[in-house]
């Protein structure tokens, strides 16, 4: 049997994240979205495209949720991107409104459902899927940290010159300002970039992949990233499709690692087709921890103002 991925929002992150998706040939692909025709003639587009690129999946567009049944993986991408001195916490109100009217209507009829998160403000966003579907734990997942550890790792290959794929970052906490990059579990072939680089350029990077979506939205002035976020998310897709049991960095809806409780924050966990089947727990300096409890008291403060 095909697997069935929906991605609410046909916008440039969920239109992305459908075409990765088809030409990995991880899935077929229904893409709802409430503009009339734009998921249709998206859809149509992707899939003309499959005859260049060589893919068979379907993809098909639609405004409703009927085509959704059946779906293994909703990807939710669904909401307002940010605008120039906007942050992700401006958000909040009008994509909780979204994502949970879109969320309740994608849920039924689905098998084993699992949910990745997109919209930001992400980890609050998490939780009005938690919240909505009431699925278990490990199946509601942000897309977060992956999409942080990207852009600190390509920050520090421009800074020294190197690959990428030598490159390993590790970025807990909230998705936003309070971001913990983690410099000491940040390395290169194993070398950890506290030894390749003076710390006033270690402190730059880490300064740098906090704002690493402000950056981009002030560069583009009327959107926010979607290229590095849509492959974030199908990266996750395809650790879960294929039981990859990949170490990944997400969010994850805690309770009692970290000493944190009840609430989604960017932490590394095994992805597979359990969903997060595990949390992995570092071992923190003082100074690292208490970053951390900061950033998830952050998050907690924004699920506070929750209304569902």
């Amino acid at each position: 049997m095909r697997r069935k991925v929906t991605v609410i929002g046909a916008g440039n992150v969920g239109a992305t994240v459908a075409q990765r998706l088809v030409e990995k040939e991880l899935a077929d692909v229904v893409l709802v979205d409430v503009i009339e025709g734009v998921p249709q003639g998206k859809g149509l587009d992707m899939i003309q495209s499959g005859a260049v690129e060589g893919f068979d999946m379907r993809i098909v567009g639609s405004n409703g949720y009927d085509e959704t049944e059946g779906s293994d993986l909703v990807i939710v991408t669904a909401g307002l991107a940010r605008k120039p001195g906007m942050s992700r916490d401006d958000l909040l109100r009008k994509n909780e409104e979204i994502v949970a009217g879109c969320i309740s209507k994608t849920t039924r009829g689905s098998r084993d459902l699992k949910v990745i998160v997109v919209t930001n403000p992400l980890d609050a966003m998490c939780e009005v899927v938690r919240r909505i579907t009431k699925l278990p734990k490990q199946n509601v997942i942000g897309m977060a940290g992956i999409l942080d550890s990207a852009r600190m790792r390509a920050f520090i290959a421009m800074e020294l010159g190197v690959s990428m794929t030598n490159i390993h970052a590790t970025v807990l906490g909230g998705h936003g300002d309070t971001m913990v990059p983690l410099p000491r579990y940040s390395t290169v072939a194993g070398v950890p970039i506290t030894e390749l680089m003076s710390p006033e350029r270690v402190a730059a990077i880490v300064k740098r992949t906090a704002g690493g979506g402000a950056e981009i939205v002030n560069f583009l002035k009327t959107g926010s990233a979607y290229y590095a976020p849509s492959a974030a998310a199908v990266e996750m897709a395809e650790a879960i499709f294929n039981d990859r049991k990949k170490i990944l960095p997400c969010a994850a809806y805690l309770e009692g690692e970290y000493g944190i409780n009840g609430v989604f924050v960017g932490v590394p966990v095994v992805l597979g087709s359990g969903g997060i089947e595990r949390i992995i727990e570092l071992k923190l300096t003082p100074e690292e921890s208490a970053a951390l409890k900061k950033s998830a008291a952050s998050v907690q403060e924004l699920v506070g103002l929750l209304t569902v």
